[in-house]
């Protein structure tokens, strides 16, 4: 595993593969977290096209997510590993996740739901090993019939080793897969062709990744031959002390994906105060919020342990209602499914016949997670008022007079009187569905259990 790339490395022999990723936004005129006034992205891990439809039409566009990000959907390597996904053969969509009718209708479907689709897309490279891809194509490394052959490819053949050399970042191969030469004019207008043709789907933006791994003056090159420039993209270049490749090259082009973030938060969450996060995202040196996407932990992340995972209980469901309630970048709510096994792929190969079963852990529908979006839909613009915090495990803080939320992490419960902003009345905690009653002073007194969080907001006042 090479954690600074987000790559998985697997058992196997030559045919590891990468899952790093990077979120782009447009080089020319980069936007401000996902346009639209919904910045909440749910990332539905490895489901299948159908059930990421039925998806958007029962909770994503109800709950308030402006977003869905679907896994590659391009021919890749057979195999039931999760990691398969991230070695393309070539760009049709003929993955194990549905073919392109599926993939036309689920986007028409979440668009019907008020739901934008972004697209999980490999370009830095394609498969390692040789044989018949999941549509019917056959492959071998460097060699891809009717797409690319070894002279679209880098001309080092060697492992990235050294991350403090740009070149050895940039032109040698991601854990020994075909890594595409994106300086050259035929490279850059096959890879524009592949996002087209995503577009031509319907589909509104892009995560690139493993972009670190490309040069972001080639990825600005790609995106101007765009049918749609100005689509949403986010980039996944990982943060690396003293690295040769720094996040700052990729933020003309769009979002890029603030991995510190989610390392600080299981630190934070573990070890220290939620009442250091006061001044959380650019207060702690990070990415300017306008282009960073955050997250709590992705599919890489939440397997090499580097951040929290569904495994940790009160402390990542925290920690979501965290990255929801405070206002530092845009967020993206990981969802898959339990493993034991880090390169096992998903149950039901990507069908998901219903929240909770057959492994699916389906994050984005917890309540205390779900019910978030919400709040930060109505409190979006809102900078923090009233921060309160114990110098411990206890914070509280406003969203100007649109919302408030109090986390209370510590190991017994708090009770005590909060100063709001927001106008006298009665409002719906969302959290517990639960009444809490707003003097005249804007104040209004509670109890919080251990490990549990309260949120009002302006607009919601019946449970």
């Amino acid at each position: 595993m090479i954690p600074r790339s987000s790559a998985r490395v697997t058992a196997a022999a030559a045919a590891t593969v990468l899952a790093t990723a990077v979120a782009v936004l447009t080089p020319t005129a980069a936007q401000a977290s996902p346009p639209g006034g919904k910045d909440v992205t749910a990332v539905l891990f490895e489901w299948n096209f159908a059930s990421v439809a039925k998806e958007c039409t029962t909770t994503l566009g109800p709950a308030g997510y402006g977003y869905v990000q679907v896994s590659p959907p391009a021919e890749h390597i057979q195999g039931s590993q999760w990691w398969t996904s991230y070695q393309p053969v070539s760009y049709k969509i003929a993955g194990r996740l549905g073919d392109a009718t599926a993939f036309r209708n689920m986007v028409s479907t979440c668009h019907a739901a008020g739901v934008k689709v972004v697209v999980d897309t490999v370009v830095n490279h394609m498969s390692a090993g040789s044989g018949t891809g999941t549509g019917g194509s056959s492959y071998s490394k460097y060699n891809y019939p009717g797409l690319y052959s070894s002279y679209d490819m880098d001309d080092c053949t060697s492992t990235i080793s050294d991350y403090t050399n740009r070149a050895n970042v940039q032109n040698c191969e991601l854990v020994g897969l075909a890594d595409l030469d994106t300086g050259e004019d035929y490279v850059r207008a096959t890879i524009a062709g592949y996002l087209n043709s995503l577009l031509g789907y319907g589909v509104d933006g892009f995560r690139i990744d493993a972009a670190k791994h490309i040069p972001a003056t080639d990825l600005a090159n790609i995106k101007s031959r765009l049918s749609n420039p100005s689509a949403y993209w986010k980039q996944e270049v990982i943060y690396g002390s003293g690295e040769a490749v720094q996040p700052t090259e990729y933020t003309g082009n769009g979002d890029v994906q603030e991995f510190r973030y989610a390392y600080d938060l299981k630190r934070v969450f573990n070890n220290e105060n939620l009442a250091y996060l006061k001044n959380y995202g650019e207060g702690w040196g990070y990415l300017s919020s306008s282009v960073a996407g955050v997250f709590v932990d992705n599919h890489d992340t939440e397997r090499n342990g580097s951040t929290l995972n569904y495994k940790d209980g009160a402390d990542y469901t925290l920690a979501n209602v965290f990255m929801l309630a405070y206002p530092y970048g845009a967020p993206d709510i990981n969802s898959g499914y339990e493993w034991s096994d880090k390169d096992a792929g998903p149950p039901n190969s990507g069908s998901v016949n219903a929240c909770w079963q057959d492994g699916w852990k389906c994050q984005h529908a917890w309540p205390e997670i779900l019910r978030m979006v919400a709040f930060r839909n109505a409190v979006r613009g809102e900078s923090v008022t009233n921060w309160w915090d114990n110098g411990g495990d206890a914070i509280a803080f406003g969203r100007g007079a649109k919302g408030y939320v109090a986390i209370n992490h510590e190991s017994s419960s708090l009770s005590r009187t909060y100063q709001t902003s927001l106008p006298a009345g009665t409002y719906c905690d969302v959290q517990h569905n639960t009444s809490v009653t707003v003097g005249s002073n804007g104040q209004f007194t509670a109890t919080l259990g251990a490990n549990t969080a309260l949120a009002i907001y302006a607009g919601k006042t019946g449970c």
